[in-house]
């Protein structure tokens, strides 16, 4: 049986270790080019990385592997995930290659592969190439020694991200705070957003190969807040080391994730009718909050698993416009089918400048509901339908919630835990009740 390779996001790992070491990474080249080979023509491959110190040799090792199979590469160096993913599907590229790990330490790195179509590849695909690595009556031939050709598509993406926003002349002047991440925006974003007439306050831009997410970006926003304060921003925002997520600040430090710029968006979007399909596609860890307040517009929520990968299949299937994340990956599919962090900020302050609204005002509009969460420890992990006792009382939960509270009762993957997650108006009795299936199902499972 063939190893498991890909995950949510591509392959992940440790730099220089299984599956990111010189010979895998090479395969994982070669195998690619072998999965997609077509007769007659010749694949062609366009790779990009963000600013790790791994990202070139990881780079130069699938090049040497797509290049045994026939296969021509092209590296745009150090560029977002969405730029690589828009460039491969505008330049017509059989397929387009990140190196990165997005929002994890330097230490981490990845590789995730987008179709010509500029979605993320199928499952299809990723398992025909695990069994192809897997398959050990075949080998990479030795180092090929020839330089990655360069091209510069920058403009490109530039030129295509910026149409999120449209007349930015509303907006000249606006003072921004940018926290690049050190990571793949730090060149791309400032640049756009000055070229935009905003004032730009520009932090944690200087990646040194090593400091990529180190405190700093989407998921340490709060150096930002402070500066956004003490600079009187009207607004801040911090992008993840491959630029596919973005989470904001308003003028005051506040935070603002993914769910309220999904509801301040879709809302927005249905008043312009643009709001394909009246719906929006959200992983079941975005609060109830978003859920009722779409419900009050009137636009149906999807949920599903986590992971931008879901996201995206749930949106392409029902062909709808806007999806996304808690954590700040947004799909706004007229633009693109994957998170672009730059093209998020740039639909809400498009928002902003249509309503004359501040970020605050809008995103105050998002009502987050108390959460809380229990980890159960299980000796076996049966199906919960089967033991009466826990469908009783998560019934009863249920119908004490009654459609103002969310219920989410799931074993983890990879530990024998019952992870129990229950949201809801009153924290205390949220509480209770995630207390009351814990016991219960320690009784039955414990």
């Amino acid at each position: 049986m063939a190893h498991r390779l890909f995950g949510t996001d591509g392959v992940r790992g440790k730099a220089g270790e299984f599956p990111l070491d010189r010979e895998t990474v090479a395969r994982i080249g070669a195998a690619l080019a072998q999965a997609m080979r077509a007769p007659g023509r010749r694949l062609r491959f366009i790779v990009g990385r963000d600013t790790r110190e791994s990202g070139e040799a990881i780079e130069r090792a699938l090049a040497r592997g797509t290049r045994s199979e026939g296969a021509e590469i092209t590296t745009a160096g150090i560029l977002p995930t969405p730029a690589i993913a828009y460039i491969t599907r505008a330049m017509k590229f059989d397929a387009g290659i990140v190196i990165s790990a997005s929002h994890n330490p330097f230490q981490d790195n990845g590789i995730k592969v987008f179709s010509g179509g500029g979605e993320k590849v199928t499952e299809t695909l990723e398992r025909r190439v695990e069994s192809l690595v897997a398959d050990g009556t075949w080998s990479v031939p030795p180092d090929d020694d020839l330089a990655l050709e360069r091209t510069d598509v920058a403009d490109a993406y530039l030129a295509h991200a910026r149409l999120a926003l449209s007349n930015p002349e509303r907006l000249a002047g606006l003072k921004i705070a940018v926290d690049t991440a050190n990571g793949a925006t730090t060149h791309v974003a400032p640049r756009l957003f000055r070229e935009l007439d905003f004032d730009v306050e520009l932090i944690n831009a200087f990646p040194d190969g090593r400091n990529i997410n180190l405190e700093c970006g989407s998921t340490h926003p709060e150096n930002l807040s402070r500066v956004v304060v003490e600079r009187k921003c009207r607004i801040g925002v911090a992008f993840d080391g491959d630029g596919d997520r973005a989470i904001l600040v308003d003028a005051s430090g506040r935070i603002v994730d993914g769910d309220a710029v999904m509801l301040m968006c879709a809302r927005h979007l249905k008043n312009v009718s643009r709001l394909t399909g009246n719906a929006v596609v959200a992983t079941v860890m975005s609060n109830i909050g978003l859920e009722l307040g779409l419900r009050e517009s009137g636009i149906e929520i999807i949920r599903c698993p986590v992971g931008d990968k879901y996201v995206m299949e749930e949106m392409s299937k029902r062909g709808l416009a806007l999806g996304g994340e808690q954590s700040g990956h947004i799909i706004f599919s007229d633009h693109l089918f994957t998170g672009d962090g730059i093209v998020t900020a740039l639909s809400v302050l498009g928002v902003m400048a249509d309503t004359g609204r501040d970020l605050a005002d809008l995103a105050s509009e998002l009502v987050v509901y108390p959460q809380v969460l229990l980890n159960v420890r299980v000796r076996e992990k049966r199906d919960l339908q089967t033991v009466a006792p826990i469908v009783e009382v998560m019934q009863r939960v249920e119908e004490r919630l009654s459609g103002q509270g969310r219920l989410l009762v799931r074993y983890s993957g990879t530990e024998p835990l019952l992870r129990v997650m229950i949201e809801g108006k009153d924290r205390r009795l949220i509480q209770e009740w995630a207390a009351e299936i814990g016991s219960t199902v320690r009784n039955h499972l414990g």
